[in-house]
């Protein structure tokens, strides 16, 4: 044990070395992007193959030792009871010590990095998920397995209304997952665990808390989490979270074009967040049935060029119960049921509320497992929503509308000794209903099949396939948008004959999931049909994007890019992979992983702000009561860019993090932690985010804090 940890000091020392010496760094990039540059796909794929025959080779000489992942459950399984290395798609769960590695103050940064997934980042009070390149309301966003409810979709500087700090893990499936969760799930679905409603008993009251403070941000924030219950039946939750920060500081200036723009700090990029929930259920030997309440309230800035903040307030109600052997061939039945209040104002010029939203929605979901029938096994089910959207104001662009969803579903799977096999179907009839007489309604009917398996052909090995054919109706955005919006600078409009956008996925992964070597590979590709997006408009076609004012005139100085909704043919094909090599077992590892999305248009170009490629490494130390963590990532340029999208440089983001167990008792646990983020202070430039040529992330950032369990 020494040894290992001089072995990580010293390799720590040296990394730190090669910090200082920032010439030196830029010329190791700067090879590797050469070297990449020649081919970025036959190189991964050397490499990747290169890597995994010499840990083989590893593996080989390891006389027999075995070393297992530590098994995770995933909740958003249907059937409760799978890990993540025993679903036929992709699926990655963040918890523990590398989710409290990544918190950010919005979800999509928090997520960031993870494989396949990356921000819109809108500034740090709004960023939305983006998995392959896909976004908006292709991906699904839950909450204990329920949709969140907001208006995040609508717009990226709308803030997804869950908090990471309350979050005991995140679970990320990529690929559509249109059969349980809709059209909104063509993409893939983000599932943050919370545990507000309880649904065991508890020994003893429990529970964890969590305060930090950031330099870049001058953070202030803390989060708690207890669970408790009271005599033989009934059990208790409560959590809540608070967060401050300041405008953040930045490595040089906000708009590199722009002499007269700030410099060292990115104005308007506050945030003031809090929130809280409380629930209780009746646990009793054959199911529970509970309820829960909770409230949220955040003012953010957002960093555009109008400046606005967004005052924002959402109260949620949510019930949920199980019941097992509910009928006479039923193993169990699985009922939720959750309501939303949200309401938003846009504020202009730090007093004026130019638009006010609102959206009152809510979502049921009923599901019966049946008992095995011939060794199949399955779920049907029933799933309703219902939102009522509207918005009040200078920036009321969209009509008051009435949005309807009802779907049933089933899926059904069979195992053998080595072999599981599963397909699943789903019809769904979706309505927008507009309250005017200038907009139509529509109506749409979805379909989506879908079959898949797991392979474990040998013991540790394992392949998974899935293929899919789903269905997404166009939302009330797309159909009906109409005018000039200030936080993204564009002027936009909506397309009401819109068709169905059909996606065609083919997820294939290869696992190897035991040893002191373990490994991943997925690939897939993603054809669509009639695939909606926002394109630049160039009207006379100079290669310059046209611009308007705010009454949609053609103005060369116009504050407003043109954007319009159109439709048309696209394919997204990638890869994603990583190895982790277990050097100590328990102690030392290091894991190495990339991921490469290409998104391309049937005509006219790419897809924007596609995801750029990326690669990295994760090395973990534990040591007695010490843990040492050191990550980074190396974002390439985006060389295949929409036609008018603007570019962005590559980068390369280091972060490391350190903390120790203080005590340790039965009961009580407490931990002080140190991170440093961005430690080269590189002005990073998401290529997915509207604001990336005028809102750099923060620079060179130090956080300490402290939590505990109990």
């Amino acid at each position: 044990m020494v040894y290992s940890c001089n072995a990580t000091m010293l390799l720590l020392s040296h990394i730190f070395s090669m910090i200082k010496d920032k010439y030196l760094s830029r010329c190791i990039v700067n090879v590797a992007d050469t070297f990449i540059s020649i081919s970025w796909e036959s190189a991964i794929l050397v490499f990747l193959l290169s890597t995994i025959l010499s840990a083989e080779s590893a593996q080989a000489a390891d006389n027999g030792k075995e070393a297992e992942l530590p098994e995770i459950t995933v909740t958003i399984d249907p059937f409760e009871s799978r890990t993540e290395l025993d679903m036929t798609q992709p699926v990655s769960v963040l918890k523990g010590d590398r989710l409290r590695h990544k918190r950010e103050a919005s979800l999509g940064d928090t997520l960031t990095g993870e494989l396949g997934v990356a921000s819109s980042s809108f500034g740090p009070g709004a960023g939305r998920p983006i998995i392959r390149a896909l976004n908006g309301p292709r991906i699904q966003i839950l909450e204990n397995g329920m949709d969140t409810l907001d208006v995040s979709s609508i717009s990226p500087d709308h803030a997804v209304t869950v908090e990471s700090l309350n979050a005991s893990q995140i679970e990320i499936l990529r690929g559509p997952a249109t059969l349980l969760y809709g059209g909104g799930a063509i993409g893939g679905v983000v599932n943050v665990v919370n545990n507000k409603i309880p649904r065991r008993l508890f020994k003893s009251f429990s529970g964890n808390f969590e305060g930090r403070g950031n330099t870049a941000t001058e953070e202030k924030s803390g989060a708690f989490n207890a669970n408790g219950s009271i005599g033989d039946h009934i059990s208790l939750s409560a959590g809540g979270f608070r967060r401050s920060t300041n405008d953040y500081d930045i490595p040089g200036r906000a708009d590199k074009s722009d002499p007269s723009s700030s410099k060292g700090t990115l104005k308007n990029s506050g945030v003031d967040s809090g929130g809280g929930y409380i629930g209780s259920s009746i646990i009793g030997t054959r199911g529970y049935i509970g309820g829960s309440l909770s409230r949220l309230e955040s003012e953010y800035d957002i960093p555009s060029s109008e400046a606005p903040k967004i005052d924002l307030v959402r109260n949620r109600y949510d019930m949920a119960g199980e019941l097992d052997n509910p009928l006479i061939g039923f193993d169990k039945l699985k009922v939720k049921f959750g309501y939303n209040d949200y309401q938003h104002k846009e504020i202009e010029n730090s007093v004026e509320v130019g638009t006010t939203f609102k959206n009152n929605a809510l979502e049921s979901r009923t599901e019966l497992l049946h008992k095995p029938v011939k060794g199949w096994k399955g779920i049907a089910g029933v799933q309703f929503k219902e939102r009522t959207f509207s918005a009040l104001g200078e920036e009321a662009i969209v009509p008051k509308t009435k949005t309807r969803n009802i779907g049933v579903f089933l899926t059904e799977e069979r195992n053998w000794d080595r072999f599981r096999l599963e397909f699943g179907g789903r019809y769904e009839h979706a309505s927008e209903d507009p309250r005017n007489s200038i907009n139509r309604s529509r109506n749409f009917n979805i379909y989506s099949l879908s079959v898949g398996g797991l392979w474990k052909f040998i013991d540790g090995y394992s392949v998974g396939f899935s293929a899919t054919r789903g269905q997404r109706a166009p939302v009330t955005e797309e159909l009906y948008t109409n005018g000039p919006h200030q936080a993204t600078a564009t002027f936009q409009t909506g397309n009401q004959a819109l068709k169905k956008e059909t996606s065609n996925n083919i997820d294939v992964s290869l696992r190897k999931a035991t040893g002191l070597v373990r490994w991943k590979i997925n690939s897939f590709y993603n054809h669509f049909n009639n695939y909606i997006f926002f394109r630049s408009a160039d009207i006379d076609g100079n290669g310059i994007a046209d611009r308007v004012d705010e009454d949609g005139m053609l103005d060369p100085n116009g504050e407003f890019l043109v954007q319009n909704i159109t439709q048309t043919g696209a394919t997204f094909y990638g890869v994603e992979a990583e190895i982790l090599f277990a050097l100590i077992p328990e102690r030392l590892d290091l894991r190495l992983f990339t991921d490469y999305v290409r998104a391309k248009l049937n005509k006219n170009g790419n897809v924007p702000r596609t995801t750029p490629k990326r690669f990295g490494l994760e090395f973990n130390h534990r040591a007695g009561p010490w843990a040492f963590n050191l990550t980074t990532l190396h974002v390439l340029k985006q060389t295949n860019r929409a036609r008018l999208e603007t570019s962005t440089p590559d980068y390369t983001l280091v972060n490391v993090a350190a903390s120790y167990l203080v005590k340790a008792t039965k009961s009580v646990g407490i931990t002080v932690f140190f991170q440093g983020k961005n430690l080269l202070n590189e002005d990073i430039r998401i290529h997915t985010s509207y604001l990336k040529d005028f809102a750099p992330r923060p620079g060179r950032t130090f956080i300490a804090g402290i939590r505990g369990e109990f």
